[in-house]
């Protein structure tokens, strides 16, 4: 062979090598791409036929009703999402405290819970566009701190602040109160009963529970501030490496929020208390 023809067939040889290998880098891209979007939890929410929802009590998000059932803003969305997919929605309670960890050990396909979205729990689960938005906010009792209407006045070692463990409502607080006293409990009625009894100062929670509290308890609560302490916003959370989940569920949050039905719930849920004869007494 020449040199004229190794000259011209070199060239032609290495762009041929060229395209095999670009053909093959290809086509392990696509299947890597398949194996992601079947192992996605959607396809296995599809194949079981079934939704399952980690979630945790606390009226009005998700509770159970004088009949046993369980209702709530959380339990709407969810059951719509569920209905949507054409699949069952079943709901897995868990302790609030433990929820992240029970995702991730698969417990349930995702929470549906009101949970707010923050820099720790992020780390560990990834996070859907917002579907609701609320804010921290302060329930006082009225022989304890009357008169306590600023910042100040609540931060300050002789203060007590009751909370549910767990929550970001509570970790709030804890920022802004540093110097106060807090007593962690299971459940917010627990964080109530502790301020209507005199054994704190005030409860702090997600809003609109403290306000709720307050019409409750009109002898024994008011609330010393106008505006919540907090802005916050929440979330649904999937486990890490699930892009599709996270595509599915952002692009159902904008269509549900498009069609009006984000906001009628949050309004009945949020803002009125038609449903209050539903809670057990």
């Amino acid at each position: 062979m020449g040199w004229i023809t190794r000259r011209f067939l070199a060239p032609a040889a290495a762009a041929g090598a060229a395209v095999s290998i670009t053909g093959t880098a290809q086509a392990q891209g696509a299947d890597a791409r398949a194996a992601l979007a079947a192992s996605s939890v959607i396809e296995e929410i599809k194949r079981r036929n079934t939704l399952r929802v980690g979630m945790s009590t606390f009226v009005p998000w998700a509770f159970r009703n004088r009949a046993g059932e369980l209702i709530g803003y959380e339990i709407d969305v969810a059951t719509r999402l569920a209905q949507d997919m054409g699949v069952r929605p079943e709901f897995v309670p868990t302790a609030w405290d433990g929820i992240v960890p029970a995702l991730l050990a698969g417990r349930f396909d995702m929470i549906i819970g009101g949970m707010t979205v923050t820099a720790a729990r992020n780390l560990s689960a990834n996070f859907t566009n917002s579907y609701s938005a609320s804010g921290v906010d302060l329930a006082a009792s009225k022989r304890l701190a009357e008169g306590m209407v600023t910042m100040e006045a609540w931060n300050r070692p002789n203060v007590t602040i009751s909370g549910r463990r767990g929550t970001s409502a509570l970790a709030a607080a804890q920022r802004l109160f540093p110097r106060a006293t807090f007593r962690q409990f299971d459940d917010d009625a627990q964080s109530i009963l502790e301020v209507v009894n005199g054994r704190a100062h005030g409860m702090v929670g997600s809003m609109p529970r403290p306000r709720f509290a307050v019409l409750e308890n009109e002898a024994a609560l008011f609330s010393p501030f106008p505006q919540p302490l907090a802005r916050q916003i929440d979330s649904m959370a999937v486990r890490k490496g699930d892009p599709d989940a996270l595509n599915f569920l952002n692009n159902w949050i904008a269509s549900r929020q498009l069609d009006g039905f984000l906001e009628e719930r949050q309004a009945y849920w949020f803002q009125n208390r038609e449903w209050r004869d539903q809670v057990p007494g």
